[in-house]
């Protein structure tokens, strides 16, 4: 059976990356940086009346077909943006690249154990309609030294090839890196994200940013494939107020985690101490009814799950699900249980109350008196991010940034004769 033209259009971008691969690997950290310096300027001159032509076209084709608002609010470029993304370049840049190499302790014998990193050849990412995604992605797997083949949706397509074509590529060459190293699917649909994920000698990792059964359902395809992922399908932020909350914290953060309602780290649920219920609610229902535009409260009874991701519902995403509590403990286990382990947080001036929610939430972020919104690589670590990844397994969690993208190695070599083979 011959492959389809996704697939081949795939393999086909894997084995440039893979060619292209030892450019990156070899670069010393000065040329890395001067690439995406290279980038950052692209971004905010000559090139951003193609980008922001192309994305245009993207936005007008997704709104004639009924995208949601947070939807198109996440496939929208502006000057604004797009100043943004050249700024978090240059932060990216200075940078100080992980040390290739240290020494872990003497070993019997004249030796020295050292732990090497070694970047993972190729990487796959396969992300939903955000055209800034495939810039924090490209930037992410250069800075690691990895070649890669991003592939993201159909509706945002228009402008990637734009971001690749006028930003990435053009500053990877004249850096003197192979522009080749960073590939972009051009296949539409489906297909080509399942060739993605199929291919582990060309792709041994995939990124998988976005969420919902799509995301679950390459993930499964990549485990039947042999080829690991780093990936989340589903987020909603939850936000718990305690009876020791501040009135006017709390209604600060719900308003901070409403700001964007197509993000995953958003205000999903709110949970709130039965004890303030009659007092709180109420207030809370008219503050998300007064916004622009309106959000309505899921209130009990409910007619679904309490985790359901309302930021996924294109019919009803302007919502936030409210429900009452008895305790720390009952909050922690909703958002533990109930939830995708995304993000949580409690609003209290109790010290003991948020010593007791932190130790009992197991989810990827946790906060106190602090918005979920801040679950991102730029807001928490100053770096932009590959995506957000809240696997329960030993890795790395949370915003997955180019510190991540490595595979380490140990060495053993003589004590003597470890300088010899210092990077």
């Amino acid at each position: 059976m011959s492959a389809s033209p996704s697939s081949e259009a795939v393999s086909e971008a894997a084995r440039a990356a893979r060619a292209a691969a030892p450019s990156l690997a070899a670069a010393p950290a000065k040329t890395i940086d001067e690439a995406l310096r290279g980038m950052a300027r692209r971004l905010g001159g000559g090139a951003r009346e193609a980008i922001l032509a192309a994305n245009q076209e993207d936005h007008a084709a997704a709104r004639a077909g009924g995208m949601s608002g947070g939807l198109l609010d996440r496939l929208k470029l502006d000057e604004a943006r797009l100043t943004a993304m050249a700024a978090q370049l240059d932060i990216l840049a200075g940078v100080e690249a992980e040390p290739a190499q240290r020494t872990i302790r003497t070993l019997d014998g004249g030796l020295v154990l050292q732990e090497w990193r070694r970047p993972v050849g190729v990487i796959g990412a396969n992300y939903e309609a955000r055209p800034n995604v495939t810039v924090d992605v490209a930037s992410q797997l250069v800075k690691s030294q990895n070649a890669g083949v991003l592939r993201t949706g159909s509706a945002a397509l228009a402008s990637a090839v734009a971001l690749m074509d006028a930003v990435v590529a053009p500053a990877l060459a004249e850096a003197g890196l192979d522009p080749a190293a960073v590939q972009l699917v051009r296949a539409k649909g489906r297909d080509s994200a399942e060739a993605l994920v199929s291919q582990p000698g060309l792709i041994p990792l995939v990124i998988l940013r976005g969420s919902g059964d799509s995301t679950r359902s390459l993930a499964e395809r990549a485990a039947l494939h042999g080829v690991r992922t780093l990936a989340h399908a589903d987020g909603g932020g939850v936000l718990y107020l305690d009876e020791a909350a501040d009135p006017a914290k709390a209604a600060a953060l719900i308003d901070a985690g409403l700001d964007r309602l197509g993000v995953c780290n958003r205000l999903n649920l709110l949970l709130v101490h039965q004890a303030i219920w009659d007092a709180t609610v109420p207030g809370v229902v008219d503050a998300l009814a007064a916004r622009t535009p309106a959000i309505a409260a899921s209130l009990p009874p409910h007619s679904h799950a309490l985790g359901y991701e309302w930021a996924l519902d294109s019919a009803g995403e302007a919502t936030v699900t409210i429900a009452p509590v008895s305790d720390v403990q009952e909050a922690a286990r909703i958002a533990n249980d109930e939830t995708s382990g995304l993000a949580a947080g409690i609003v209290t001036e109790s010290t003991a109350a948020a010593r007791e929610f932190l130790a009992a939430y197991a989810g990827t972020g946790a906060f106190w008196n602090a918005t979920t919104r801040l679950l991102d690589g730029f807001k928490l670590l100053a770096l932009p991010e590959t995506g957000i990844n809240i696997d329960r397994v030993p890795g790395p969690r949370g915003p997955v940034t180019f510190r991540d993208l490595s595979l380490r190695q140990y060495v053993v070599v003589p004590a003597d004769r470890a300088g010899d083979v210092s990077a």
